[in-house]
């Protein structure tokens, strides 16, 4: 079978920002935005395809008044220490543009039937907070990692910034701009870098984000660092001049990125949502279909990543 079909597409119907966390017990672990951005979910499968057809438990919901009240967006889950973590931003309750990162803590070893509990806002170290999400966490050679997105200006649009984690909800020290909108690419609509995932392949680590607003003209751009250099050092990084993951007309997909990445213990696999048409009334936000997608890629000769074109529907 060809690589380009192995997964159904929408692996899972209108479910925004996915994220899929393979864990020891054989299970995929998915979650995303759902469009009423009002709740986080959980679904489990032992497939990816299974996904699709997955009971979806809803393990946490908005609050009703003060932070947390709205925009519920991009939730991640992670295992930290034998620990359960969501990473997720919300808005407040009377002003929904008020986005903050926050994190929820599962102790039991299911974290779709176990209790979760709020850890609380996720502070940045920047000493004026501001808008801020979509926090991931990655671990290298034993110590913790956090980059996210922060918006202080319109000047200068949502920029991703790095720290390192003092504990999983928690940053330790300064934080370091990892990237900023500079290409035409990164700037269509808005200012755009966003939705950050971390690949760690062939010797180096490679992040991949966001740009642009959430019409057909988002797309995905990445940077790298050798796994050997220090991180949190601005010149260990390299950036993509040109979109690595785009709109293509000729699978009618449109607006890729917001990624993750997972096995399938032959292959790896980027997970992403996307759109079937291009034309969208009103704000694209409050548009639900942004479909989660699955796509299996490979490597070119110098160990770099080349996804390709998003696969077009086959269900």
């Amino acid at each position: 079978m060809d690589k380009e079909q192995l997964y159904r597409s929408p692996l899972v119907y209108q479910r925004a920002d996915p994220y899929v966390y393979l864990h020891t017990d054989g299970y995929y672990y998915f979650t995303g935005s759902v469009p009423q951005y009002d709740c986080i979910e959980l679904r489990r499968a032992k497939s990816l395809n299974e996904l699709l057809t997955a009971n979806s438990h809803i393990v946490w919901r908005r609050h009703i008044n003060g932070p947390m009240g709205s925009h519920i967006w991009a939730p991640e889950l992670h295992r930290i220490n034998d620990k359960w973590f969501i990473y997720f931003a919300a808005g407040g309750s009377e002003d929904v543009w008020n986005i903050r990162m926050y994190a929820l803590e599962c102790t039991d070893s299911d974290p779709i039937l176990g209790e979760w509990r709020e850890l609380g806002e996720i502070k940045t170290c920047a000493e004026e907070h501001s808008f801020a999400l979509d926090m991931t966490h990655f671990e290298h050679r034993g110590r913790h990692y956090a980059i996210w997105a922060q918006k202080f200006n319109e000047a200068d649009g949502s920029c991703l910034y790095m720290a390192e984690m003092k504990g999983p909800s928690e940053l330790n020290g300064e934080q370091m701009l990892l990237s900023r909108p500079e290409y035409d690419w990164e700037c269509l609509g808005f200012k755009v870098n966003e939705g950050p995932a971390v690949l760690k392949r062939n010797g180096r680590i490679f992040v991949t984000y966001s740009a642009s607003d959430t019409s057909w003209r988002y797309c995905m751009g990445m940077l790298w660092a050798d796994e050997s250099s220090d991180l949190l050092d601005p010149a260990s990084w390299h950036k993509s001049d040109k979109p690595v993951f785009m709109t293509c007309e000729e699978n009618s997909q449109y607006g890729p990125g917001h990624n993750s990445f997972t096995t399938d213990g032959e292959h790896d696999v980027i997970i992403y949502h996307s759109r079937n048409y291009k034309e969208i009334n009103g704000d694209p936000l409050h548009d639900p279909n942004r479909h989660a997608r699955a796509k299996v890629f490979d490597y070119d000769e110098d160990g770099f990543p080349v996804f390709g074109e998003p696969v077009p529907d086959n269900l």
